[in-house]
């Protein structure tokens, strides 16, 4: 269900580049984005001497962290940031790149659809996973398609007929062991499909409190619908679709989620990416 290669801190911002390999040296140029990975603090370079580097958040905060070994992630892979060389000239500027960290690629016209595919399991993670991922399925011609649940997933993925060419990656809630998820997700054996699920009731979940301005997300009692009672908990309204618009406009980028769902739709989108091996 899980590959081996993809730990829950995996943030692959281009992911045809190699996972393995030395820890790179990369100058900390100015407007370069890192995240300190004990703090959990994401900004963008500002200033960097001898003493440390300063990064900016999206907020205007600014923190002053020191230049050590593989002290940062850069798409979600140690760094070490050393001081950039003085270069004639104003230095280049880093490429831009998109809501999922990757290198966005300017311009680009949307590829005609592979006939792999990408389900989830409702609207909200499809909304959430366009908003963060949108620019690279393009890119890549990778569409997405909401199920509205897995309970017939057997006969989805039989219906979709995968292979070769054509392989399915299946994002789902809730996928932790003994779950009725579970129990569902291991009925799929083709080679040519990949389950992948992160551990949260909802993808709500996988939105970080920080996001939202809340210390953590509440707990609902059980025989409690869980969307309602998490509304009722914050004290918002108790639309919930006025609530999840609320959630998804509080996500700007793949650093206002949890490591636990980066990592499977990474993982997902490198599945139904891959190149097929020869014949």
């Amino acid at each position: 269900m899980r590959s081996k290669d993809y730990g829950d801190d995996v943030l692959a911002g281009d992911w045809r580049r190699p996972r393995k390999g030395t820890i790179p040296e990369i100058p900390a140029d100015r407007d370069l984005v890192v995240e300190d990975p004990d703090s959990g603090f994401c900004g963008a370079v500002v200033a960097c001497d001898k003493h440390g580097v300063t990064l900016e958040d999206r907020f205007g905060d600014r923190r002053v962290f020191p230049l050590t070994k593989a002290g940062f992630l850069l798409d979600g892979r140690p760094v070490t940031l050393v001081r950039p060389e003085r270069a004639r000239g104003r230095a280049p500027r880093p490429p831009e790149r998109s809501a999922s960290g990757s290198v966005a690629v300017p311009n680009a016209p949307a590829r005609v659809a592979k006939e792999s595919r990408i389900y989830v399991e409702g609207v909200h993670d499809a909304e959430l996973v366009e908003k963060v991922w949108g620019h690279d399925l393009r890119v890549e011609g990778v569409v997405v398609e909401y199920l509205e649940g897995i309970d017939d997933l057997a006969s989805v993925v039989e219906e979709f007929a995968p292979g070769p060419g054509r392989r399915l990656g299946v994002l789902v809630d809730h996928l932790v062991a003994g779950s009725k998820e579970s129990r569902i997700a291991a009925q799929v054996t083709s080679p040519y499909v990949l389950v992948a699920g992160h551990p949260f009731v909802d993808v709500w979940e996988g939105v970080k409190p920080s996001a939202l301005g809340i210390r953590a997300w509440p707990q609902v009692p059980r025989g409690v619908p869980w969307k309602e009672g998490v509304l009722a908990a914050l004290g918002w309204p108790g639309d919930v679709r006025a609530g999840w618009r609320r959630i998804l406009g509080s996500v700007n980028s793949y650093t206002d989620l949890e490591p636990q769902l980066l990592g499977r739709v990474e993982e997902l989108i490198d599945f139904v990416t891959a190149p097929e091996p020869p014949a």
